[in-house]
């Protein structure tokens, strides 16, 4: 049996990690048995969450996982797809990873109340008198990451500018169908899940979360997915 490894369940999301979500989501579709733990950034091969468990293979990243899952297992996600379809969705796939993901990143790290209320949890295991320290390096580690990608240097109204052009993208693309690409899910809805529900979690108030709320389509497609993959998971409202 195939062991995912990720932080787990918070925030009324599948996992914090929109990647983490990703790869639970690409495991439900591939109907393969799975099983999920936490996992250790320690004893991750790449020093970072999801990777899996295969039989003693030992797979990081999400992308690669989804490759893994394809080729020793013989599953198409995109089957049924058509070249340009297949394309589209790998350019939204990677629009939500390498886009809109430092986005989500900078709103829950930097903004103040959103940290409290999300991330600062991750270092309640450190001891009381250095978790201010522990946080506050964790922040500016981030901060200079967000910097050295570029979204870091853009100002507050300009990362919602970009947000919002990735929203009517994804929207645009989706239109009335009820997965990405049509009927059935591909493998890019596994990215739309982490993604989109990312920047609807209740927990962290945001100019992007309004964006993203102020597309119907984007919020019933958010809570079509979840129903269909994650249905133990209750959607406020």
């Amino acid at each position: 049996m195939i062991t995912l490894y990720g932080f787990g369940p918070a925030w009324g999301l599948p996992d914090p990690s929109p990647f983490v979500t990703k790869a639970a989501t690409l495991l439900h579709m591939s109907g393969l048995p799975f099983r999920l733990e936490n996992g250790y950034l320690k004893r991750a091969p790449k020093g970072k969450l999801p990777y899996i468990d295969d039989d003693g293979v030992l797979v990081p990243d999400s992308t690669l996982i989804r490759m893994h899952l394809e080729v020793r297992h013989g599953i198409d996600f995109d089957a049924g797809l058509t070249r340009a379809e297949r394309g589209t969705a790998w350019a939204v796939d990677k629009l939500l990873e390498d886009h809109l993901y430092w986005i989500l990143v900078d709103q829950r790290w930097l903004d103040d109340a959103n940290f409290a209320a999300g991330p600062a949890q991750f270092f309640d295991f450190v001891p009381a008198p250095l978790r201010p320290l522990a946080r506050r390096v964790a922040r500016g580690m981030v901060r200079r990451r967000l910097r050295a990608h570029g979204m870091g240097l853009y100002s507050p109204p300009e990362r919602l500018a970009l947000a919002e052009h990735a929203f009517d993208a994804v929207a645009g693309i989706l239109g009335d169908r009820p997965y990405l690409m049509g009927e059935q899910p591909c493998g890019a809805d596994a990215t739309m899940l982490g993604f989109i529900g990312g920047a609807l979690a209740a927990r962290f108030a945001s100019p992007t979360r309004d964006a993203a709320e102020a597309r119907p389509t984007l919020v019933a497609y958010r809570d079509r997915m979840m129903a269909r993959y994650f249905p133990e998971i209750r959607q406020p409202g």
